[in-house]
């Protein structure tokens, strides 16, 4: 007989990495299987904190049950397309109709599904670095070529338009703009925004707007959709009950299309079919959209300046950046920071490791800076979702660890 061969993955997986589920958590995972307990900083999976869905939300779902036995239009519901579209009209995006909403198992579905459509062999997406690693692997398993462009740290993490100009080439087709930024936090002006759509304007790309954090601000910020700002760019605006709405595994999101619709006929009709071979999007958490978009936004209660999230927000901040050598821009968004080890007193060349070692000595499970596509190994992500115990005795292994690091180097 003929020796079995191995059956390998396809080669499109190659380029493919998502590190918040990666083999730190692997390793994570063992460690709990060995009955040991880990405090899990990597993943922003609000509901394992204690951040439950709005109750009238449930509810709402729940009276639908019998209701959503069947499949739907494969765009969604009638009625929570509109309620999207009265959120467009709420944020300013122009010209937005019901044909231009499609409903998916979260954003995350919605971003390879659009990306699974535009994308040829050879073609170039500019993506932020630090990004939301999804958008990188889901221009590579799409067949395109992700570009990295840089988000400035000195300039509140920022994009750097200098340089997406300069990564600009005859085969790059869009830009992806994560704002709020996972994994930074940062909220971005109004002013780079403009600068985006010019730069978008004059290379006829695409806008991808990933804005699934959008009501999670800080400090009395407020948000601005991309798409609000210019009406002869298009634009893919990405959203969903995930984060502002504590759903998670209600997989509940929705894509927007707006802006200069009438040239690109052909890569809708394409969305078009991708949405229609999938049939539809799961049937209860649609009937969840329309009443959270139009019930109480208890969200403002928990980023309000003594709600639960500020307040764990700014401890997780201070007793990070009193950690000598860790400094740290403030988030102004979002459920994440990423602060900055300094290479001179922590000279790391492999921060996979560093978040392995964190992990074996403190049993604290983090996200390393080039899981998010971070240029230099000398970032990392945590979530400040735990309750205030927790997130002191997490930051407190953290900086613990930390100086034992310090001192094994000197």
């Amino acid at each position: 007989m003929a020796a079995v061969q191995p059956i390998r993955k396809s080669k499109k997986l190659d380029e493919v990495c998502y590190d918040i589920r990666g083999p730190v958590l692997e390793k994570a995972r063992k460690m709990e299987d060995e009955g040991q307990k880990i405090i899990k900083l990597n993943i922003g999976n609000l509901a394992a904190f204690g951040f439950d869905a709005p109750d009238e939300i449930v509810q709402d779902m729940i009276r639908n049950l019998a209701n959503s036995s069947g499949y739907t239009d494969s765009k969604g519901l009638f009625a929570p397309r509109k309620s999207v579209m009265h959120y467009t009209q709420e944020k300013k995006i122009a010209g937005v109709t019901i044909d231009d909403i499609y409903l998916g198992n979260g954003a995350s579905e919605l971003i390879v599904m659009a990306m699974n459509a535009l994308l040829n062999s050879g073609d170039q997406v500019l993506v932020p670095a630090p990004d939301y690693p999804l958008w990188t692997a889901a221009v590579s398993l799409s067949g395109g070529t992700p570009v990295h462009y840089v988000c400035d740290e000195q300039a509140d993490w920022t994009p750097d338009i200098e340089d997406i100009k300069k990564k600009i080439t005859s085969n790059t087709k869009a830009i992806v703009v994560i704002n709020p930024n996972n994994p930074t936090g940062a909220l971005y002006p109004v002013e780079v925004l403009q600068q985006i759509i010019e730069v978008a304007r004059q290379h006829n790309l695409i806008v991808f707007a990933d804005e699934i954090y959008d009501k999670v601000l800080y400090d009395g910020n407020t948000h601005t959709s991309i798409a609000s700002l210019a009406d002869d760019v298009l634009f893919i605006t990405l959203n969903g009950l995930s984060k502002n709405y504590r759903s998670c595994g209600y997989r509940s999101g929705w894509m927007v299309v707006s802006g200069e619709k009438r040239h690109a006929k052909d890569y809708i009709e394409g969305l078009n079919m991708l949405a229609s071979m999938r049939l539809c999007a799961n049937v209860p958490g649609q009937y969840a959209i329309q009443t959270a978009l139009g019930g109480y936004q208890s969200i403002n209660d928990l980023v309000a300046p003594n709600g639960r999230l500020t307040r764990q927000r700014d401890l997780a901040h201070k007793m990070l950046t009193d950690i000598p050598g860790v400094t740290c821009v403030k988030p102004k968004s979002a459920l994440y920071m990423f602060p900055r080890l300094d290479p001179k007193m922590y000279p790391i060349t492999d921060d996979q490791q560093f978040a392995y070692e964190l992990l074996a000595e403190e049993r604290v499970l983090i996200v390393q800076g080039t899981g998010f596509n971070c240029l230099t190994p000398d970032h990392f992500r945590v979530v400040f979702l735990p309750n205030v115990d927790d997130l002191t005795e997490a930051m407190s292994r953290i900086a613990r660890f930390l100086d034992g690091y310090r001192r094994r180097i000197r």
